[in-house]
């Protein structure tokens, strides 16, 4: 069953990161930092949805240091933004 969770949650990011880009396109507004935060969520979904309550396996020590530098690099996204504000 493990095996088969790591493939189905594969495939909802996948889907997930689809249809993120295609309302992006639809509504023309294709921004890299909007994308990467809308996919930084989906990851922290979906890990929150397929970890173990009793046993961790392998790739979920591999998905959080994913999770790690995806939230280190939103921390430098928001940071960046908070610069421009102040200095305007």
């Amino acid at each position: 069953m493990t095996g088969a969770k790591k493939y189905y949650a594969t495939a909802v990011l996948a889907a997930w990161l689809i249809l993120v880009a295609f309302f992006m396109v639809l509504n023309r507004t294709l921004d890299l930092e909007v994308f990467f935060v809308l996919s930084l969520i989906g990851l922290l979904v979906i890990a929150v949805l397929i970890d173990g309550a009793f046993s961790r396996p392998r790739y979920m020590r591999y998905l959080s240091y994913l999770i790690v530098a995806g939230v280190a690099l939103f921390a430098y996204i928001v940071i960046q933004k908070i610069l421009e504000i102040l200095a305007t």
